[in-house]
């Protein structure tokens, strides 16, 4: 077979499959003395939305990259369609699509002509090339400004523009960095449910890095990311319900005297964390008054949730998400750094 036999055969649509879409196995990766990545080990399935949950600085960037077959890694495997993707780069190319958290789009080329560039990259040409755009500017909602240039979309329509550049050539598996940085809450709505459409009626399978919970939420699995580390694995009901009951935030200028007070009468374990009592408790509501009878004026505050998934990251990790001052700044950077 030809070398480009095997690039048309690519650009045809991905056929359903029963064995794992993308297998890491114990992946690692250094940056000099840093370990990025400690032996990550996981799978993805056909036609699912896999996210990868972390702080900056938690690794799962640095698995994209590998995934995208940007970086190789400095141990362990990961394939994609069987195809190892140090190994296979070209392979593996031609089957995903990738779409980076920095703009890729040329702003000063209209829709159409963004797409019919990188079709010229997949060896597209002519009638089926021009079908296959006009198929793609329709399915993320362009087709009425195909002849504009990119620079007067908005951000929500230049990210719609990234996507149907990365599914030009019909790729298996999708590949996302941070895809709704900087659009508005309408827009990222409008990508989860196209990502949705993309799983249920094209079969493609979508791996997705966020640090947003909310966007977590939307994952039907994910891998939570701490220290290089997949410190959490499942949908996200698994994840939240290993937790069980509610969780209680207690507020108090006795921090350690609380939590040991609490320890000790009620046989509970409660831990500190960023200026409040924490525990994880069944019936936490009836738990309040129990709690605030037994410490009369020692609680200035009390919250009560059900669980979230900052809450198993707390759990696994024993810190937040997010520190207070952080979140408080409007910036929302994340607690670990880059």
């Amino acid at each position: 077979m030809t070398e480009r036999e095997v690039a048309n055969r690519s650009l045809e649509p991905a056929r359903p499959t029963t064995s794992a879409v993308i297998q890491l196995q114990n992946l690692q990766h250094k940056y000099g003395d840093r370990i990025a990545l400690a032996g990550v080990s996981f799978e993805v399935r056909p036609a699912e939305i896999f996210g990868l949950l972390g702080p900056n600085g938690s690794g799962k960037t640095t698995t994209f990259r590998i995934l995208s077959t940007l970086m190789l890694p400095s141990a362990g495997r990961a394939l994609i369609l069987g195809h190892d993707v140090a190994r296979e780069p070209a392979l593996v190319r031609r089957n995903i699509g990738v779409v980076f958290q920095a703009q890729s789009i040329d702003v000063k080329l209209s829709a159409e002509e963004n797409l019919m560039l990188i079709g010229h990259v997949y060896g597209l040409r002519g009638a089926a090339l021009k079908k296959r755009v006009a198929e793609m500017l329709s399915r993320v909602g362009l087709a009425d400004r195909a002849k504009e240039k990119a620079e007067t979309f908005s951000g929500g329509m230049q990210r719609r523009l990234e996507l149907a550049k990365g599914l030009l050539h019909h790729p298996s598996v999708l590949l996302l960095d941070e895809p709704t940085t900087g659009l508005d809450p309408g827009a990222r709505r409008d990508l989860w449910q196209y990502l949705q459409i993309l799983r249920n009626e094209e079969r493609v399978t979508v791996l997705v890095t966020t640090h947003l919970m909310e966007e977590a939420e939307r994952c039907d699995r994910l891998a939570i990311y701490a220290e290089g580390s997949v410190v959490a694995l499942g949908t996200p009901a698994e994840l939240k319900s290993e937790i069980g009951g509610d969780i209680i935030l207690l507020e108090t200028s006795q921090l350690e005297v609380l939590a040991q007070g609490i320890a000790q009468r009620f046989r509970l374990r409660p831990t500190v964390i960023d200026n409040r009592v924490r525990l994880e408790i069944e019936n936490g509501h009836r738990f309040v008054t129990d709690v605030v009878e037994a410490f009369p004026g020692e609680i200035e505050g009390v919250s009560v949730h059900k669980p979230s998934l900052e809450d198993v990251f707390i759990r696994r990790t024993g810190h937040r998400f997010w520190t207070e001052e952080e979140e408080g700044s409007g910036n929302k950077q994340l607690a670990t750094g880059n």
